[in-house]
């Protein structure tokens, strides 16, 4: 039997005669479900996990990162706040116990016959929503040097819009030099705002950030974007020491031609620490940002941004009066490489009252023990390159009227006291 299937191939039969966790029967569908999006060939991810061929050379270092959930990313404590969102891609507890059990048997490959289907990927897999209405990207490529400072620089392009629309999801992403582009920010110009000096690069779209995915409004919520605006990239080029073509993406859904969403999505950045001050070999290191709402509000996601030394970022809200404190989202180990939004289901959204206080803690680790620090003997400030630091996140939400804030609370209530009852 040695002779016809080697040592694969009696491990394979041991397992299934045992009934233990196989490749193909159970492992599989776990990577198809989340992994593979990623890891297959032509994209970003290190490996290919679309076999088992592929996959068996990395089963430990999959157990290893499945274990410390780094793997899939997905950042949000599981132990504080809100623990629903649509775009959840982490891997259950029985997930998990599945690859490890799997990786502690010996990795079996397990019956062929047991093979999913082959998973099939599209143009739409390179987004993270439906097919986009409209693709934007620079007219030709930035030519980032070996060897240099870097640079942010702003390219003007005309997309062709030749209607009012709305916006429905939005996603940018670099197309060539994925390394050297540290961060882009999109903006909507248009010859009728206001010339008054203060934002010279538009009204804020969208920002991309390494491992950013996209933004997606709930149903009833966007955007407008105005006939004949045009976009402004604002990018930020860091040599790699190899010249490197870059180029980016913006990706728009759209409402259908003439649906107008009840309410105007607004996505601004709070708690960010200007005035940061990092001490040289120090950890635990916090900043606080706060941002009071004019309005009711009702929050949609929540996006984490920091840089190399990013230990963990959290988002309470203050209700009118300090009565009550809420914690609402935590990445408790924040990772620079994965710049995700978090989207909540709509009955996790919060609802909040005028007057409450977004409070956003960030905290910072510029020790030794910092794997990912460059530098740690150097006093770290505000600023927007790599080896500098930022804080808040990104919050993306829109206004109620007092009588709509009051009538959503109030079916939310209903809601939760049915599904006790049942």
């Amino acid at each position: 039997m040695k002779a016809i299937f080697g040592v694969s191939g009696l491990i394979a039969i041991t397992a299934m005669a045992q009934g233990q966790v196989t490749f193909t029967k159970d492992v599989a569908p776990i990577l198809q479900n989340r992994c593979q999006a990623c890891h297959r060939p032509d994209t970003f991810a290190p490996m290919s996990l679309l076999s088992y061929e592929e996959t068996r050379p990395w089963a430990k270092s999959i157990k290893q990162k499945v274990l410390a959930r780094e793997m899939p990313p997905w950042y949000i404590d599981k132990n504080v706040g809100i623990q629903h969102f649509k775009n959840d891609v982490s891997l259950s507890d029985d997930e998990i116990s599945t690859i490890v059990k799997w990786v502690d048997s010996g990795a079996p490959k397990g019956n062929p016959a047991d093979m999913p289907r082959p998973r099939t990927f599209n143009d739409s897999d390179q987004w993270h929503f439906d097919q986009p209405d409209l693709i934007v990207t620079l007219p030709k490529d930035q030519l980032v040097p070996a060897e240099a400072s870097d640079r942010w620089i702003d390219v003007l392009v005309d997309p062709g819009l030749t209607e009012d629309r709305y916006i429905k999801a939005i996603e940018v992403k670099p197309i060539k030099g994925f390394r050297a582009v540290h961060h882009v920010t999109t903006s909507m110009k248009h010859d009728d705002d206001p010339d008054d000096g203060d934002n010279v690069q538009g009204t804020f779209l969208n920002e991309y950030a390494l491992g950013k995915n996209a933004d997606v409004f709930p149903d009833g919520a966007g955007r407008l974007m105005k006939a004949g605006t045009k976009i402004n990239f604002n990018l930020h080029l860091h040599p790699m020491g190899q010249e490197t073509p870059a180029n980016v993406a913006l990706a728009l859904k759209f409402y259908p031609k003439g649906v107008t969403p009840k309410y105007i999505e607004t996505t601004e950045k709070i708690g960010d620490p200007k005035e940061l001050d990092i001490p040289p070999n120090a950890d635990n290191i916090r900043f606080d940002g706060y941002n009071t709402l004019a309005k009711p509000a009702r929050l949609l996601s929540f996006q984490p941004h920091l840089h190399n030394r990013g230990k963990a970022s959290c988002m309470e809200a203050i209700y009118p009066g300090g009565h009550k404190v809420e914690m609402l989202s935590c990445v408790s180990k924040y990772q620079f490489a994965w710049h995700l939004v978090y989207l909540y289901t709509e009955d996790e959204q919060p609802l909040l009252p005028a007057g409450t206080i977004l409070h956003m803690i960030s905290w910072y680790d510029n020790s030794p023990g910092n794997k990912f620090n460059p530098d740690p003997d150097n006093l770290i400030t505000y600023g927007q390159r790599t080896v500098d630091e930022m804080g808040g996140a990104w919050v993306s939400y829109y206004y109620l009227s007092d009588e709509e804030f009051k009538q959503q609370v109030e079916a939310r209530k209903g809601k939760r006291t049915l599904a006790k009852a049942e």
